[in-house]
């Protein structure tokens, strides 16, 4: 979290999110591509779910997305085609929970309570910015100062760099709500994705239910039944007349 904060981006409508267009009509189901990044480590059911959402629905209205999935200490950077082009270990709010405090973005960081150090869940209208020591960040809710950075080293006994390469996520929870990289994942992936406009950024909830805070629906599951049905009206053509009246 910055420590302190420049006028930037438009707020969320509400807490932890902001107007998402409508759904668009599609011929058929549409899922996220995790195949075109092979390198980085399977998702999570609920980046899954999220993901290809976001496909189907078109709730990122063309523009490049960012998954974090607070439960799994991970950010997932996808393109406008939904493929997925990279993920990272992130370091996290130390404490665990879902809202943001009113205010706690224009408070100093030594007022900040430890159990409001959260990083807020939602869907967020994202983009570059500048913080007052000039870093260049990206802003995720920028009311309550939490963005996604390069992860910071100035205090070393808090070892973030090391939080960041252990292959535990016990650890990943130190910061004060913003979400910290590697320096190379954020110049790399991070930064030309909001380069020359915004992004949607999807902060999964750890408390609570995914479906609630997005009003998301499953794909596969909606796809499944779609396909069950298809196979009833096939075997049973004149139940199917019956059921449509």
């Amino acid at each position: 979290m910055p420590p302190s904060v420049k006028l930037g981006p438009a707020g969320a409508d509400g807490v932890g999110r902001t107007a998402a267009p409508a759904a668009a009509a599609t011929a058929g189901p549409r899922y996220a591509d995790f195949d075109a990044d092979p390198a980085s480590p399977p998702p999570s059911a609920d980046v899954r779910h999220v993901a290809d959402w976001v496909a189907d629905s078109g709730d990122h209205a063309g523009l490049g997305f960012v998954i974090v999935d607070k439960q799994h200490a991970m950010v997932h950077v996808f393109d406008a085609q939904a493929r997925r082009v990279a993920a990272s270990p992130a370091l996290l709010g130390s404490a665990r929970a879902d809202h943001t405090v009113p205010g706690i973005g224009q408070r100093p960081l030594e007022q900040v309570l430890p159990e409001e150090r959260t990083t807020p869940a939602g869907r967020f209208v994202a983009e570059r910015g500048r913080n007052t020591l000039g870093e260049d960040v990206v802003w995720v809710d920028y009311d309550a100062a939490v963005s996604i950075h390069r992860v910071r080293t100035t205090t070393p006994s808090e070892r973030r760099l090391q939080r960041l390469a252990s292959p535990t996520i016990d650890d990943n929870r130190i910061s004060y709500g913003c979400i910290n990289v590697p320096v190379a994942f954020f110049e790399a992936h991070v930064a030309p994705l909001f380069a020359s406009h915004r992004a949607v950024v999807y902060v999964l909830p750890e408390v609570w239910p995914v479906q609630a805070v997005f009003g998301s629906h499953d794909v596969r599951a909606r796809q499944a039944l779609a396909s069950e049905l298809t196979h009833v009206d096939r075997t049973f053509p004149r139940l199917a007349i019956d059921r449509r009246r």
